[in-house]
């Protein structure tokens, strides 16, 4: 395990700029110029307030106790690993990255063992990163508990799923949780005008116009990682024209050239975190809307990052009962069908099966009248009411029945005059009821009434009349 361990002196992330004569390149862009100062950070502004835990934690601080361990939870390129190499250089610590892709138990009872000998040894403290400590099992974060509790490491976990899903209570009540938000568009264009100048970056050798810098903040949406990702293609992409031709002592790198980079856009969507949820509640509430480019604009962000069709597809099917419902009836065939069309057919056709019944979902007359039926249904029921069902309308079909008087009383429908006739369905204590309450939209509209009429007839009232 001695190779995990770096001091926080020895930054392996730098490296030879662009303007280098060797022009080596020994990390990505985006580490080498990851922030060595807090003041070198973009963004975060209320994470890092004076007097904020994290800030105490950078600057050597942390109570009598020792150091807090810290959760950073955050979208992707907002600076969780940057923060973890800054409370490691706080005093001289100890810096161990471990990736919970790959880590596993024996991996993190390593460091504890190695972080005690530190301690004693040399009387330096070890900071333990965890990246992605949500794909962590409860099982290998609670081997995690031990040396947090006793600050055998101070841990800085970093997480982009929401830590009170992903994280084990008894881990999230030892540390401060630390929220950070995706960079504003200033910080960003103050991010890649840093890398094109800065030594660690592309030191001078290209500048970049006003429109490509633009179209670069815009597609970075707000994450530092991929805005520094597209700038370090665009510059190859400039650097590839220059050597064939182009003479210029300083390359200006041109939007074109960002968006030969940039081959396609990384949508932020995280199928397996808080974001997938975003997303998907966003898509099924603009059907709800009846905004239908809103949710085709979801349906696409789902589709473009991988997601399920057959996931989409049963969502679809449950807002056709539930917003929909009998306000449009087909609306719920169009679903089903799209549902084992998209089983049948796969991507990327199934895309123009799911875009027909968003469509049809989205322009529907709404009703929740069966939702909200139901739910009012279920919530007698659980509230324990419902008496005994009513005689006549019990079993008749085996021995004894008739004895215990079961069917007595029935009346069967079909040899009423209309069809249907007075007749006591509900329990007594519910004979009053009213569940289903039609809207007056769409199919419903005509709906409506029948229902008024069926009621009338079946609890006897008189005509005109509740």
């Amino acid at each position: 395990m001695s190779d995990l361990f770096t001091s926080a002196q020895g930054d392996p992330t730098t490296g030879a700029g662009a303007g280098d004569a060797g022009g080596a390149l020994v990390a990505p862009l985006a580490v080498r110029m990851r922030p060595r100062s807090l003041e070198e950070v973009a963004g975060q502004r209320e994470a890092l307030r004076p007097g904020s835990p994290l800030r105490r934690l950078i600057e050597g601080g942390g109570g009598a106790a020792g150091p807090l361990s810290a959760i950073l939870w955050g979208p992707p390129g907002t600076g969780k690993t940057t923060l973890a190499h800054l409370v490691a250089h706080a005093a001289d610590r100890t810096f161990v990255e471990l990736s919970a892709v790959t880590a596993g138990v024996k991996d993190v009872r390593a460091v504890m063992d190695q972080a005690v000998r530190e301690r004693s040894l040399h009387g330096r403290q070890t900071v333990l990163f965890l990246d992605e400590i949500h794909r962590f099992t409860k099982a290998q974060q609670d081997a995690l508990l031990p040396g947090v509790e006793n600050r055998t490491v101070i841990l800085v976990a970093a997480t982009t799923e929401n830590p009170s899903f992903s994280i084990i209570a008894p881990l999230l009540s030892r540390s401060v949780l630390v929220t950070l938000g995706s960079l504003d568009d200033d910080d960003v264009r103050g991010v890649v005008a840093r890398a094109l100048t800065d030594e660690r970056g592309l030191a001078g050798a290209h500048t970049l116009g006003e429109e490509a810098t633009e179209h670069v903040v815009r597609m970075a949406g707000g994450d530092a990682r991929r805005a520094l990702t597209t700038l370090e293609a665009a510059a190859g992409v400039a650097a590839d024209e220059r050597a064939a031709g182009r003479e210029d002592e300083v390359t200006e790198i041109t939007l074109a050239q960002v968006e030969q980079a940039m081959a396609q856009a990384a949508v932020r969507y995280d199928r397996a975190g808080d974001q997938h949820y975003d997303v998907a509640s966003a898509f099924i509430k603009s059907m709800r809307g009846s905004d239908v480019d809103a949710a085709l604009h979801y349906l696409a962000r789902q589709l473009e990052a991988g997601e399920d069709p057959r996931f989409i597809a049963r969502r679809i099917v449950i807002a056709a009962s539930e917003d929909v419902g009998m306000g449009d009836p087909t609306a719920l065939q169009t679903a089903v069908a799209a549902l084992h069309a998209v089983a049948q057919i796969g991507m990327p056709e199934a895309r123009i099966i799911l875009a027909q019944a968003v469509v049809h979902n989205a322009v529907a007359p709404k009703s929740n009248a069966a939702y909200a039926a139901i739910n009012a249904a279920i919530a007698d029921v659980r509230a324990g009411k419902g008496g005994p069902v009513p005689p006549h309308l019990r079993g008749t079909g085996y021995a004894g029945a008739a004895r215990l008087g079961h069917g007595e009383g029935y009346r069967y429908t079909h040899d009423e005059p209309a069809g249907v006739g007075e007749q006591q369905f509900l329990p007594d204590d519910l004979r009053d009821a009213d569940y289903y309450r039609p809207t007056g939209r769409g199919w419903e509209e005509r709906l409506g009434p029948r229902w008024a009429e069926l009621r009338r007839i079946i609890r006897g009232r008189p005509r005109g009349g509740e």
